[in-house]
């Protein structure tokens, strides 16, 4: 059995038919001219005889609520269905983005068996312009959004002339160096090691209650920029959700933001969240929905170190203003920056062995909401989870197929109808927008509105710089 750890388990925890908690990735590949048209089909028949390794061979012990709850760990499975796991479909030819959106949106909405390896992939023909699909999902107790990364770029190669690659299932993490001596413990082993964590706990007291405590003063008296859990308004994001999922995409060209982020002095982490900022206040003043109060997001943070591929979650939490009620489009970026660069610092202060217990402290609430069931029913304690992944940084082919684009795919749940995250890849930054489509029926408005806001800036810079000039010539 391999145990679970803390945080890893609270996402087994809070998984319900309503509130998957499963993430996934969507890969758009060009198919060159020349391939046969068996192509796809004879390459699944030859993957699906490779071997399953770690995390895709991994299941639950005991998969009943209980079971998860009071005992989890992962049991190696040696008699996977593969044929369940990898599935083959095609859209009506010829498939357009939004074909391909709403078989995308149907498939995450699905929850997975607890009774078997918690993950599905799906190859999908049919794609205008000579395109096919992978859409694959894996649940969030096995990897995190920058883990899942890696497990896509080991499974690509960087040439188009490697044409007998293996699938997803059969690729795996690199080992953490030092981990190949480890043997099961014994009892003499857990006692020793129950000593050393309650003496690491104890010896980190003081940090944590520093840290917590500047949260409280934050909340209490807003002396500062740090924003603190609940320190933000209810809205239609922060209702309860029903299993209807909604996918929406878009990308831009990563050296333009990056352009735009140079402007302004800012990082591109921030032009990010200006755009997602930006387009939340169309979309709720369209709707007549946009509170006085900002709105703040919910930021996962990559604490893993350099190389480790080892499966399960390393991320921390930063909360961010959005300046969502400011409509000077400068301003709001300001707030943003100052935000950001108050929270990063907060954290920063904290050494990374104190990292996991300050993560759950301070989402200790939230987490209690989703697991009694009050997530939805009370106020939130931010309003919209927002993520920015690096990817890979060339051109990957998949046995001899160019990627296009690679869109994540997230989880949402009670209290926060609305998943933001962005991937990198070749030059360009793609968003994947997920929603319950109950909660947010016209949530691909956001897409349209993320252009906006980047025209928005752009006009602004424009107007600024001109002024510049004429200054300069008087």
């Amino acid at each position: 059995m391999i145990p679970i750890n803390v945080i890893d388990a609270s996402w087994l925890a809070i998984d319900s038919e309503d509130t998957p908690m499963h993430v996934g990735s969507l890969q758009i590949y060009s198919l060159p001219e020349h391939f046969a048209e068996t192509f796809l089909r004879d390459e699944i028949e030859r993957m699906k005889a490779g071997e399953v390794v770690a995390p895709w061979n991994l299941k639950l012990t005991k998969p009943g609520i209980l079971g998860r709850l009071l005992s989890p760990s992962w049991s190696e499975d040696d008699a996977i269905d593969i044929n369940y796991h990898v599935r083959h479909s095609a859209l009506p030819k010829p498939g357009g983005e939004r074909e391909l959106g709403i078989l995308i949106s149907r498939l995450h909405s699905n929850h997975m068996d607890f009774h078997r390896p918690l993950w599905e992939c799906h190859f999908i023909e049919g794609l205008e312009n000579n395109r096919f699909a992978i859409y694959t999902k894996i649940h969030h107790s096995l990897v995190d959004g920058v883990n899942g990364v890696r497990l896509v770029q080991r499974m690509l190669s960087d040439s188009p002339d490697d044409l007998s690659m293996p699938g997803p299932w059969s690729v795996g993490p690199k080992a953490r160096a030092g981990r190949s001596g480890d043997t099961a413990p014994n009892l003499s082993g857990l006692i020793r090691k129950s000593l050393e964590t309650a003496y690491e706990q104890a010896s980190n007291t003081p940090q944590l209650v520093k840290a917590l405590g500047k949260l409280v003063a934050s909340l209490a008296y807003k002396h500062d920029d740090l924003v603190a859990p609940f320190d933000c308004p209810n809205s239609i994001l922060n209702t309860r959700v029903t299993h209807a999922r909604r996918f929406a995409t878009q990308q831009y060209s990563l050296d333009h933001l990056k352009a735009l982020a140079a402007a302004t002095d800012s990082s591109l982490n921030d032009i990010v969240l200006f755009i997602c900022s930006s387009a939340l206040r169309a979309f709720l003043l369209e709707r007549d929905s946009l509170p006085e109060q900002s709105l703040t997001a919910g930021i996962p943070v990559n604490v893993r170190l350099s190389g480790d591929e080892t499966i399960g979650t390393e991320v921390s939490f930063i909360l961010a203003n959005l300046a969502s009620e400011e409509p000077d489009v400068m301003k709001r970026l300001e707030i943003i920056k100052k935000s950001t660069k108050a929270a990063k610092q907060h954290l920063q202060t904290l050494p990374r062995k104190v990292l996991v217990q300050y993560t759950m402290l301070m989402m200790a609430p939230y987490t209690l909401q989703l697991l009694t069931g009050l997530a939805g029913r009370v106020d939130p304690a931010f309003n919209v989870t927002i993520s920015n992944v690096p990817g890979p940084k060339d051109a990957l082919y998949f046995c001899g197929c160019k990627l296009e684009a690679i869109y994540p795919l997230s989880m949402i749940a009670n209290g926060g109808a609305l998943n933001i995250t962005c991937l990198s890849y070749n030059g360009s930054l793609n968003f994947g927008y997920i929603a319950c489509r109950e909660t947010l029926p016209s949530m691909q408005h956001l897409a349209v509105f993320s252009g906006d806001a980047l025209t928005e800036l752009e006009k602004v810079i424009r107007a600024k710089n001109k002024g510049k000039r004429r200054k300069s010539m008087k």
